[in-house]
């Protein structure tokens, strides 16, 4: 459960993989086979879990030592799992260079979009790629929650300087950009892709150090239950670190 094994990363593929399951299941049939596109996909967490469900899966990643890792982690799958996924060293402002418009079932791109200066063009994009009718999952940093994580961590300066602002600096030491929920609401229905749901992910845990590992099962069961609750409940999903945004093409 997580891919990765820290606690932070664990919550964050749990609770998406739960959230766009669902999204999936209210949308097609049981067993349908799904063509979708993952763009960013990181080490390939939640592509190789989609895969190992049944689904065609197309990863798009630029960093090539991401990239690196998909593929060793692709590589020691059955071939049946293998054979549904193809993986390209590519940029997702560019999907229109490698696919046709319509191509796929479902779009997701989690965790791209901070990296992204000016992201109404990639997410137009990104929405044409779309069959009519396919979903489009986004997991982007809350700006509106950026004043959480150094106010409990007591930074009075860096809270104060947060209120004010759409830029940090993540876990990696790099300044990126957060989004917000009112914003990605206009721009999902000026791309025709309207949204349809959105959920909160790590309302609790956001804080914790990236190395601490998982608790026992039955604590992590509880842990996972509480913040799958708490993102999907006001007010508290207004205040988690990142916003699952799901928007479906008209």
């Amino acid at each position: 459960m997580g891919g990765l094994g820290g606690l932070r990363n664990t919550v964050r593929q749990e609770l998406v993989a739960r959230q766009l399951d669902e999204q999936i299941a209210a949308r097609y049939p049981v067993g349908q086979r799904l063509r979708i596109l993952d763009v960013g996909m990181g080490q390939g967490t939640q592509a190789l879990r989609l895969a190992r469900a049944g689904h065609t899966l197309t990863g798009l990643e630029s960093d090539p030592e991401m990239l690196k890792a998909a593929r060793e982690a692709l590589a020691s799958e059955p071939a049946g799992i293998r054979e549904r996924v193809r993986l390209i060293e590519g940029d997702g402002r560019e999907t229109g260079v490698h696919f046709l418009p319509g191509s796929f079932d479902v779009v997701l791109c989690h965790g791209v979009l901070m990296y992204v200066e000016e992201p109404d063009a990639m997410l137009a994009g990104l929405a044409r790629m779309l069959a009519p009718g396919g979903l489009l999952s986004l997991l982007v940093r809350n700006a509106d929650a950026l004043a959480m994580r150094p106010g409990l961590a007591g930074d009075w300066p860096g809270t104060l300087a947060a209120f004010e602002s759409d830029a940090y600096v993540n876990r990696l030491g790099l300044p990126v950009r957060a989004d917000r929920l009112e914003t990605l609401t206009a721009t999902l229905a000026g791309i025709a892709a309207p949204l349809q749901a959105w959920y909160g992910v790590r309302v609790f845990t956001d804080n914790v150090p990236n190395e601490e590992g998982l608790p026992a099962a039955e604590e992590l069961e509880r842990l996972l239950a509480a913040e799958d609750r708490a993102g999907r409940t006001d007010p508290y999903r207004r205040v988690a670190a990142l916003l699952h945004l799901c928007g479906v093409r008209g």
